[in-house]
């Protein structure tokens, strides 16, 4: 009894040690990014870029995800230059961290996530010498849809409300982003 007792424990012992070898599963997701940005002014600004993240799965249902992301574009700044035509050249990268919750329905994969960490902006005045940067807190919140195309690879569809401090006062912004997603 001892000795199949004993068997029994080094068994569960090694399949414990070998399934620790395997990788756990997840996806990089790269792709386009619209980023609608809260000026804190008259206006909005349409900003044009890239946004990619890692996740991987510690659960069936549940990863942990690391998104990064790159915006660019030019505002006209009327209310800022007067009669004077101006614009500010901008420039906003993010980087987050936190979970996601996801499930397989058929082809689709919906998915949602709160995601938090910082945003840096920097930018320049065109027609004046100002320039100015500033780094901040940032918090996504938001989901999407994945569409499985081939094994292993599949199309998002992603939103969010990323939210930003800039020059201590909040800014509330909306990401749209598109790409391919590669799982493992």
């Amino acid at each position: 009894m001892r000795r199949v007792f004993a068997i029994l424990i080094a068994t569960l012992a090694f399949t414990a040690f070998a399934n620790a070898q395997v990788p756990p599963s997840g996806n990089i997701f790269l792709g386009y990014s619209y980023f609608n940005a809260d000026t804190n002014s008259s206006n909005r600004a349409n900003l044009n870029g890239w946004n990619g993240s890692l996740e991987g799965k510690i659960f069936p249902f549940v990863g942990i995800v690391a998104d990064v992301g790159g915006y660019y574009g030019t505002q006209n700044l009327f209310d800022v230059c007067g009669l004077t035509p101006c614009s500010y050249n901008s420039k906003v990268l993010t980087a987050t961290f936190g979970p996601r919750v996801s499930f397989s329905v058929g082809k689709f994969r919906p998915f949602a996530h709160a995601l938090i960490g910082v945003g840096h902006t920097s930018g320049m005045i065109t027609g004046f010498a100002g320039s100015g940067s500033d780094t901040s807190l940032a918090d996504a919140f938001g989901g999407g849809i994945d569409y499985h195309l081939i094994p292993l690879i599949a199309w998002r569809f992603q939103a969010d409300e990323l939210q930003t401090r800039f020059f201590s006062a909040t800014q509330n912004n909306f990401r749209f982003s598109t790409g391919v997603v590669f799982h493992f």
